[in-house]
């Protein structure tokens, strides 16, 4: 059995997508994040937290994954407001920044088994206001890594992706069903169609 330790649909969609059989059980809790932190850090511990508090809650393989945006060596969590999203998204104006996640798959009994870490380049393009404000108003910068859903609406504020474009999802799915298949949770059989591709809503 195989626990995914996340609340977010984008991560859950793309898993059901391709045939992994799972249950889901968030943690609600998170480490307290330092925005000076590497980001191949900060990510690794975030999901090894989440992993490790819900395999307390199951004897079952446990698959936890974390996402950060990094902009100029600092990390952008997700914004708390639209006056934080704007902030973000005027940071992020006509740069290229990193996304990266880490996936951590714990055993039976919470020993780690496996961890990935992959880092996605993004480009944005100018932004100014209108385009801000019109991003704001669809309602998808909150509960995402630096105030965006590439999936969503955010798909026009990108000029170029370098890189997994899962990761920038919020999870770096080739790398995933790697670790998967490795430990014979996952294997390339036919399987039925499932969900769509992921839409806007929901958290990376």
């Amino acid at each position: 059995m195989l626990v995914l330790a996340s609340s977010s649909p984008r991560r859950r969609q793309l898993l059901e997508q391709v045939g992994v059989q799972f249950a889901v059980d968030p943690c609600h809790s998170e480490p307290a994040a330092d925005a000076s932190a590497p980001a191949e850090e900060a990510t690794t511990q975030a999901a090894t937290h989440k992993a490790g508090r819900v395999a307390g809650r199951h004897h079952a393989w446990v698959l936890g994954a974390d996402t950060v945006v990094s902009c100029g060596g600092k990390l952008l969590g997700k914004p708390a407001d639209d006056a934080q999203a704007a902030a973000m998204l005027r940071r992020l104006s006509g740069r290229s920044h990193r996304v990266v996640s880490a996936v951590v798959l714990l055993q039976p009994g919470g020993q780690a088994y496996a961890r990935r870490v992959v880092s996605s380049r993004v480009t944005f393009r100018e932004l100014d206001e209108e385009w801000i404000a019109w991003y704001l108003a669809s309602g998808e910068p909150f509960d995402k890594a630096g105030a965006y859903g590439i999936q969503g609406r955010a798909a026009a504020l990108v000029r170029a992706v370098e890189g997994s474009y899962t990761n920038v999802v919020g999870l770096p799915l080739a790398e995933t069903l790697d670790i998967l298949r490795q430990a014979g949770l996952w294997r390339p059989a036919a399987v039925p169609a499932t969900a769509p591709a992921p839409g806007p809503g929901g958290e990376r």
